[in-house]
């Protein structure tokens, strides 16, 4: 299914332009328009899926092996000494357009810039037993 008024549908069908520097038939990969890092790209599935939770599983399977085959070609090109892969579900997770996609972000020593961080915090070993109680409650 697409939907006629995501912006992601329409870039990775290619009703909109793009850098485009993969695709095949479930997937176009492109250059991100405000990178965190030179050569930050998108992996966007030509169906839409609001997020990880709608994602089909025959999709699913292929955007990890994906993002690995864009990473090491990343690594070569680029010569970047890693890659994030991030991946946003929610608004509060950051997640501002409404279709999965998969962020490669190229990550290069010394260059200063931390792409994914957050703040350690504590709980503990109560609060981490009823927060698994809770979790393996909802997966039943």
């Amino acid at each position: 299914m697409k939907k006629d008024d995501c912006i992601f549908c329409k870039i990775a069908n290619g009703v909109i332009g793009s850098t485009t520097v993969y695709e095949d038939e479930d997937f176009r990969v492109i250059l991100d328009l405000s990178p965190a890092s030179p050569g930050h790209a998108l992996i966007l599935p030509k169906e839409h899926f609001d997020d990880v939770c709608q994602l089909e599983e025959a999709v699913a399977q292929k955007v990890l092996p994906l993002a690995a085959r864009i990473g090491e070609a990343m690594k070569e090109a680029l010569h970047c000494d890693g890659f994030n892969l991030v991946q946003n579900n929610g608004e509060a997770a950051g997640q501002t357009v409404k279709h999965f996609h998969m962020h490669v972000i190229p990550r290069y020593e010394n260059s200063g810039k931390k792409i994914v961080t957050w703040d350690p915090g504590e709980a503990t070993q109560e609060e981490r037993e009823a927060q698994g109680d809770a979790i393996r409650r909802a997966l039943k």
